[in-house]
């Protein structure tokens, strides 16, 4: 497939926007919240959250701005591909909102627990303990939620390395890491929900995804200079 001008802009938009998610995504995770909650032990996580400061709505901020970049890529990606599959490019567009909406939507439950924490929320027909347990099932809430958002994320991701296999925009074995990305996501989600003992055993397996969509992201970033250089081993 030729690309034209504006196919190489989107394609550079959408990779930053991509990175902007990459950092957000995983710096709220792995960086703020991650190390503050043990979902074992409601005091423990009160304590550490209360000790961090402002790190908990830090990483609350982290997500809507990743939350926010997800949208504008879904409609960027949507822009892209929809000369190569117009219905599956809205379909991954629509499924990939989706998600988008209820990862922010999902935002409120760890809002609402570090009201419950820091006393931003009157609690007084609950004691402390108490407090700190509720807090801490809605922290768990937020678990679930995000990985909800992630089966719709899963679906995204099996049209959209369908998508970038079909383009020929990109190489095809970025388009087959986005789909075992999304097998990833949707067997991770399914855990959560219904073998929660197991997902600790597959956590590792989340590194698969970070790898393949960091590849689509710098493949869409550096899109122009990839072109160019298939072009001339094309023309050799």
């Amino acid at each position: 497939m030729q690309l034209n001008q504006n196919d190489l802009s989107l394609a550079r938009s959408s990779g930053l926007l991509y990175l902007i998610i990459i950092i957000c995504g995983i710096g709220a995770e792995v960086a703020l919240r991650g190390p503050l909650i043990d979902l074992s032990s409601a005091s423990e996580t009160a304590a550490a959250i209360r000790n961090a400061g402002m790190t908990l709505p830090l990483a609350i901020v982290s997500d809507v701005i990743m939350a926010l970049a997800d949208a504008a890529l879904a409609i960027t990606l949507f822009l892209l591909f929809r000369s190569v599959a117009p219905g599956l490019a809205l379909a991954a567009m629509i499924f990939r909102l989706i998600q988008s909406a209820l990862i922010a939507a999902n935002l409120l439950n760890m809002q609402i627990a570090w009201l419950l924490i820091t006393g931003g929320q009157d609690s007084a027909g609950l004691g402390g303990p108490d407090a700190e347990a509720l807090a801490l099932a809605y922290l768990n809430l937020h678990a679930h939620g995000y990985d909800l958002g992630l089966i719709f994320f899963a679906i995204n991701s099996f049209m959209t390395g369908l998508l970038i296999w079909k383009s020929g925009m990109f190489p095809k074995i970025i388009g087959v890491g986005i789909i075992a990305a999304g097998a990833v996501y949707l067997v991770g989600s399914t855990l959560r929900f219904l073998a929660p003992e197991m997902f600790a055993l597959f956590a590792p397996a989340y590194g698969l995804p970070v790898l393949t969509e960091l590849a689509f992201c710098l493949s869409l970033l550096f899109s122009g200079w990839i072109w160019r250089r298939r072009q001339i081993f094309a023309a050799a």
